[in-house]
């Protein structure tokens, strides 16, 4: 991709991005990591949709996360993927004081395992909208990865991205949060919760603008205009926000009982039993691991109960 990084112009933002991206990939360079094949920056500002900070009398700043993603060759083992993070650690945290937000270095993947997770959004849209950084260019590093339609985004992500959106919601409603953070998840849960629908619709789409046009909702889009430029007030209330997560929830439930990724399976229950050491809640035993999660964070929304300690472990074990 070319051109600017924001869903709304900004050079400022396109500056300091770009700055990054340079800054970056010369300091990767020179590090020359082992494994390490490439790196790119997808997200937002690699589709082209990052947000910009507008404050009276300074200059725009990026408002949200930069998501550097990092590819390493097959023959990486689990110590040499621990290590590449480690190497990069340094580097995240001098662009992130620089920035002012978050310069994320994702746990390296392998080729192998991005063809496995193929169907994934994350990856789908990573392939879609990226920014070379160091290293190979994407359109080597991803050669090979079919490009799948929109429409073809499976259940289990909607179910992944409802879990995910929740948690953010109960984590926002916890003391000792501020402003900002909850302002952010609830953003993301109105948002979250049109794309889970639009995916059980198998109406998905690529952009966050024709998405907001595919579902009609003027929260949706209001949400979408609040991402390309936050503002101090919350686009809805918690409760609102939350009641919109809540009937999202009831859609995907409702579809997945005509999908197979709704069925119980006991390769569901074993990877349940292998990653955390327990049978789980008898009630969803055998459901795949996101869905009992994301039940799990539903109930808790809808009986005001608090985000547990054991949920947060699942959450993270099937994030």
């Amino acid at each position: 991709m070319t051109g600017g990084y924001t869903a709304i112009p900004s050079p400022e933002v396109d500056a300091a991005v770009g700055g990054a991206i340079a800054g970056i990939g010369a300091a990767v360079d020179a590090m020359r990591i082992p494994h390490v094949e490439g790196i790119v920056l997808g997200g937002g500002y690699g589709r082209g949709e990052g947000g910009v900070l507008r404050r009276a009398g300074r200059d725009d700043a990026p408002s949200n996360d930069l998501d550097f993603y990092v590819v390493a060759d097959d023959s990486s083992s689990p110590a040499d993927i621990a290590a590449i993070g480690a190497a990069l650690e340094p580097l995240a945290g001098e662009w992130t004081r620089r920035l002012g937000v978050d310069a994320d270095f994702s746990p390296a993947k392998t080729y192998w395992r991005m063809k496995h997770d193929e169907a994934r959004l994350m990856i789908q849209e990573l392939i879609r909208g990226y920014r070379d950084v160091a290293g190979k260019p994407g359109a080597e590093l991803f050669a090979g990865l079919e490009r799948r339609a929109p429409e073809e985004t499976p259940m289990a992500e909607a179910v992944r991205l409802l879990m995910n959106r929740g948690a953010g919601l109960l984590l926002a409603k916890q003391n000792g949060r501020g402003a900002d953070f909850v302002s952010r998840n609830i953003n993301k849960a109105v948002l979250g919760a049109g794309d889970s629908r639009l995916i059980a619709r198998h109406a998905y789409a690529w952009r966050l603008s024709e998405r907001a046009v595919r579902l009609g909702d003027p929260l949706y889009a209001a949400a979408a205009a609040w991402k390309a430029m936050p503002q101090d007030a919350p686009v809805c209330s918690w409760e609102s926000a939350r009641d919109v997560w809540l009937a999202a929830e009831a859609e995907i439930r409702a579809a997945l009982r005509d999908s197979p990724d709704g069925r119980r399976h006991p390769y569901h229950a074993a990877r349940w039993i292998v990653r955390r050491r327990t049978f789980g809640p008898a009630a969803t035993f055998g459901m795949d691991p996101s869905l009992r999660v994301m039940l799990q964070i539903g109930g808790a929304l809808r009986n005001g109960s608090p985000f547990t300690g054991a949920m947060a472990r699942d959450w993270r074990v099937f994030n």
